[in-house]
């Protein structure tokens, strides 16, 4: 399953970078993310909470400050992958982020049987609104 949404940001694309790729606030715009840690180079270890249970993960995260690009994915499993990049816009003043998830293999046929195609839409449209607060508030 492939999810890709997008929002335009009333800011900078640099700033919006700046605030996306920020290890020490994506807890506060990933829905159901309580705790994002870097646990060694290139490398995060995610706890949080979806549908009342507890889950954990480590993986795999590459900042590109040169391409306004973030990936990130699951270094275990390989079924999990996403990226967020953003996109200057005419008027310097804001910027586009798009955010791309992916679920492969076993995840993906999980997420079919369970139908949980909807709850990931719209994870995806709070994290691009939660984002922009948090991008507004460190402006």
């Amino acid at each position: 399953m492939e999810f890709e949404h997008s929002r335009v940001l009333p800011a900078s694309a640099e700033q919006v970078f700046a605030v996306a790729s920020d290890i020490t606030r994506m807890a506060r715009w990933l829905p159901t993310t309580d705790l994002v840690e870097q646990d060694s180079p290139n490398h995060l270890h995610v706890e949080g909470e979806r549908s009342s249970r507890h889950y954990e993960g480590d993986g795999v995260f590459d900042v590109s400050p040169d391409q306004l690009r973030v990936e990130w994915g699951s270094d275990r499993t390989g079924d999990y992958a996403g990226w967020l990049q953003v996109h200057h816009q005419a008027d310097e003043a804001s910027a586009e982020v798009v955010l791309h998830l992916s679920f492969l293999d076993e995840l993906d046929e999980d997420y079919r049987r369970k139908g949980r195609g909807e709850a990931v839409e719209q994870e995806m449209t709070d994290a691009l609104e939660r984002l922009e607060a948090e991008v507004r508030g460190s402006a």
